[in-house]
């Protein structure tokens, strides 16, 4: 390591280089000081950073290497392994979660560099975890299903675009309808848990991206919310979009963490969140679980029919058949995570990949080609959405849990340091 970058650890951490052992409150910059660094190489590794102005000056300054970066993460993930964490829970936990965190950097590292793991081992890596491995015959079932729902001629994914198209929001009709979803939305987590005073929102309507929605933490319980417009958004994404990237999806999520993590126990690390880590699994899984905890069993389509179908000047009348199929589509997400697997694992092109979506995944062929571009900006990420909900699903719900239960599950798995790993055990 440099004399310069030394120096400018010292003066970041203070004791760190001193007599006295380095205190939590120090490693945690330095950390912080790594994540910022490794930003300045990878525009998207930092999602969210509401930290001290100084660690983000400190990185842009020095604007350190992959290779040094990588030289001061080992450095501080030993020194993090030799804390001796006794019987206190949470410190553990938070040892743990940065070392995690630390692993992740370092896998990020290694691809930033052109060094590739496999699909599985990445999202082992960066994620804590890896999705199954579902071959064609699996999906090949769910389409016999939604074939008999929407017989006739032509292709099966052109008949049910076709008839999903009837279900589509008029642009000019959008901004209502996602007000009035996201209230509800609002409305039913409120009910349920506490956030800070003065939580708010911004919805912004965009256009190429490789994301159909973003939600842009801000700090100080403030999100940005971004819907992707370049493709028809159906009636049912109001509901999916609003609970997942608000409420009690990644606003709630981030609220939570800043005030029970960062401001009540002084954990500067959750001052920035990477998208690249296990966090993320949790993020995404509970933001997808969040939209059937909000809305539990029939409680969803009661309220889309009554109010959003309204606004959206949509006809309910095919209604219920349109829920059947949208859930039945929804069980062909995990079509991705083959696609991704094999493009990223080099066993197929990207023409192949986007054709394996068109097929088992039920995509138009120009959402597919964007579901490409998605793949290769987050790469193993695809597995968050599905695999993590599955995940969060069967932790809430573990024991046959009631709706108090799960709820109370959920808040505290949004309150904590937990790691995918902790959503396994009994």
């Amino acid at each position: 390591m440099t004399k310069k970058i030394l120096l400018t650890l010292c003066a970041l951490v203070l004791t760190a280089c001193g007599p006295a052992a380095p205190n939590m409150d120090d490693l945690a910059r330095e950390y912080l000081y790594l994540e910022l660094s490794m930003g300045l190489h990878d525009g998207g590794h930092v999602d969210a950073y509401f930290g001290p102005e100084e660690l983000k000056k400190a990185a842009e300054e020095t604007a350190l290497s992959l290779d040094q970066i990588l030289t001061a993460s080992t450095d501080l993930a030993e020194r993090l392994a030799a804390i001796d964490t006794g019987d206190d829970k949470m410190f553990g936990m938070r040892i743990v979660g940065l070392l995690a965190r630390l692993h992740a950097l370092d896998t990020r590292i290694a691809i930033n560099k052109g060094e590739l793991p496999t699909f599985d081992d990445e999202s082992m890596a960066l994620f804590g975890s890896k999705a199954p491995d579902n071959d064609a015959a699996h999906f090949e079932t769910i389409l016999q299903e939604l074939d008999a729902l929407l017989p006739g001629e032509g292709p099966l994914s052109k008949r049910v675009e076709n008839f999903n198209n009837e279900f589509a929001i008029p642009l000019d009709k959008l901004p209502a309808v996602f007000e009035a979803a996201m209230a509800e939305c609002r409305k039913r987590t409120l009910e349920r848990i506490e956030l800070p005073e003065g939580e708010s929102f911004t919805i912004e309507y965009v256009n190429d991206k490789p994301w159909s929605g973003y939600n842009w933490y801000q700090g100080s319980s403030i999100s940005l919310i971004q819907v992707n417009t370049d493709f028809p958004i159906y009636i049912s994404r109001a509901v999916d979009l609003g609970c997942h990237e608000g409420y009690p999806g990644h606003h709630t999520f981030n609220a939570l963490l800043e005030k029970n993590l960062v401001d009540d126990k002084g954990w500067l690390e959750y001052s920035l969140y990477p998208l690249f880590s296990p966090q993320s699994l949790i993020a995404e899984g509970s933001g997808n679980y969040g939209i059937e905890l909000a809305f539990p069993g029939e409680e969803r389509g009661e309220f889309e029919k009554a109010v959003l179908f309204p606004l959206a000047g949509l006809d309910a009348d095919k209604a219920d058949l349109y829920y059947e199929i949208a859930d039945l589509t929804a069980k062909l997400n995990f079509a991705g995570n083959e696609a991704a697997r094999d493009y990223l694992n080099g066993e197929i092109t990207r023409e192949e990949a986007a054709e394996w979506l068109q097929t088992y995944g039920m995509m138009r062929e120009d959402k597919s080609m964007q579901r490409t571009r998605f793949i290769d900006t987050y790469r193993s990420y695809v597995i968050n959405y599905n695999h993590g909900k599955v995940m969060v699903a069967d932790y809430v719900e573990r024991g046959d849990a009631d709706a108090d239960e799960r709820w109370a599950r959920f808040e505290a798995m949004l309150s904590s340091p937990m790691l995918p790993a902790d959503l396994e055990k009994q």
